[in-house]
């Protein structure tokens, strides 16, 4: 899973925006998804994650 994680999301992700940094960290039940972006970036990265939390704003 954490192959396909990578393969389908942090290398589509990473084409589209290039500013990203991902790693990805097996666990027990899940993979978690770390996404890092330099200074110059870091209101996009802010805004979605607003965006995917949960009671975050949909549009």
């Amino acid at each position: 899973m954490e192959d396909r994680v990578r393969g389908l999301l942090v290398e589509r992700e990473s084409g589209c925006c290039s500013f990203f940094n991902f790693t990805t960290t097996p666990g027990e039940d899940l993979i978690r998804l770390d996404s890092v972006v330099d200074q110059a970036h870091e209101a996009v990265l802010d805004a979605l994650a607003v965006r995917t939390a949960p009671g975050g704003e949909q549009r």
